[in-house]
């Protein structure tokens, strides 16, 4: 008889592949074959999904994809309400699974919950020369910033380039859209009203994409900054290129190691600075959905339990995920040795999560965030005012939510 055979579409990238070593273990414990027919960065995986499920050529049994994503691609996915039991769910957090839920019904179960926190170079905010450069200049004590009004003129201060730049952030796609996204939430702004209507055109909205174009427009941030995702921001850091930065927890793993860090024993991390209205911070839940195109359910279900199971979810808690298990988040603080950075780190994300910020939930996010970020990322470039940015954008989104729904 023909081993049972399973074709996965995976999110690919430092903060994911540590778990996919696991793939070789269920196909020893169950005798069926896994082909991962690819690991792709977000963007790549989405246009995928959207191509070959669009195009009727998708043949996927298991596939990656996100809370904020999931709305726009529910028609490929199938509801997985009657397999998994009120048990099962109950050992995952109940807000990430309410996250998870589609008018309701669940799409997805969680793999793990993202929200960002500041990552710092400690020895330059806290060498004793920086630290009187700066007071000379600047007449303010160089220190971690716990405002965005006090981290906007250290950033500057580090702008050295090109060894050197303030603050490293992704200047395309999800990872703009969310820097803008909290920035303007920190000041007081809403992005959409109750009706879905684009509600950033107001001082919220330029104080946000007016701090992002000025950090980058001063040297504060590397010239490569527009054409860089999360990976390529995060590796900016770890070369030892960046005074500042901010990343998801997944990939903290990557920080402590030497061999992928040149910065291993110099850097440290923080909660996110505040804006003036508080602290809000950029997050969602990768999961696994099974699609429409699943040839074997049973096969395809005990995979998604098995990789979002206790011993999936610790191994990557180990290596800095925020586990979507509440036991696991216990276990893995347990772990960690008291006084440490990654015992302090688990600290910081507990009060990190109380401040999470959600995209909102609508089937045209995708083109909705698509238009935002191209807009800004003009006037981040010079290119548009900040105004006519915000303008831009507001106008292309309108037009996408007045749009026919496709049949």
């Amino acid at each position: 008889m023909a081993a049972k055979q399973l074709r996965l579409l995976l999110v690919g990238g430092p903060m994911y592949d540590p778990l996919y070593r696991r793939l070789e273990e269920f196909e020893r414990q169950t005798g069926w074959d896994i082909e991962v027919a690819a690991r792709l960065p977000h963007p790549a995986l989405n246009a995928t999904i959207a191509e070959e499920f669009g195009a009727g050529t998708a043949r996927f049994d298991l596939i990656s994809t996100h809370t904020k994503y999931a709305p726009a691609q529910r028609q490929w996915l199938t509801p997985l309400d009657d397999d998994l039991g009120a048990g099962e769910l109950a050992a995952f957090h109940p807000r990430v699974v309410q996250l998870a839920r589609i008018d309701g019904l669940l799409y997805g179960i969680p793999r793990n919950l993202d929200a960002k926190l500041l990552y710092y170079r400690t020895d330059l905010l806290e060498h004793p020369e920086e630290q009187a450069a700066f007071a000379s200049r600047v007449g303010q004590t160089l220190r971690v910033p716990d405002t965005w009004e006090a981290f906007r003129p250290i950033a500057l201060h580090f702008a050295r380039g090109p060894d050197l730049y303030g603050f490293a952030f992704p200047g395309r796609e999800s990872g703009l859209f969310g820097h803008f996204f909290e920035l303007q939430a920190m000041a007081g702004g809403r992005l959409f009203s109750a009706q879905m209507e684009p509600a950033f055109e107001d001082q919220s909205g330029r104080w946000a994409l007016g701090l992002l174009a000025e950090l980058y427009q001063q040297g504060a941030a590397p010239p490569e900054t527009p054409e860089w995702h999360y990976d390529e921001v995060a590796a900016c850091f770890r070369g030892g290129r960046a005074a500042m930065t901010t990343d998801w927890p997944g990939g903290f793993y990557t920080y402590t190691d030497p061999a992928l860090c040149a910065v291993a024993d110099r850097f440290s991390v923080a909660l996110y600075p505040t804006g003036p209205a508080g602290r809000h911070v950029y997050a969602g839940a990768h999961t696994f959905a099974i699609p429409t195109t699943v040839r074997d359910r049973p096969a395809a279900l005990a995979l998604l339990r098995f990789l979002t199971s206790d011993e999936s979810q610790l191994l990557e808690a180990r290596l800095g995920s925020l586990p979507t298990r509440p036991a696991v988040l216990a276990q893995a603080r347990t772990e960690s040795p008291p006084g440490s950075i990654q015992a302090r780190r688990w600290g910081l994300l507990e009060v990190t999560t109380a401040a999470a910020l959600f995209p909102p939930s609508h089937p045209r996010y995708p083109p909705m965030e698509d238009a935002l970020w191209r807009a800004l990322r003009r006037a981040i470039i010079g290119r548009v005012t900040v105004e006519a940015a915000l303008a831009e954008a507001a106008a292309r989104i309108r037009e996408i939510t007045a749009a026919p729904a496709e049949r």
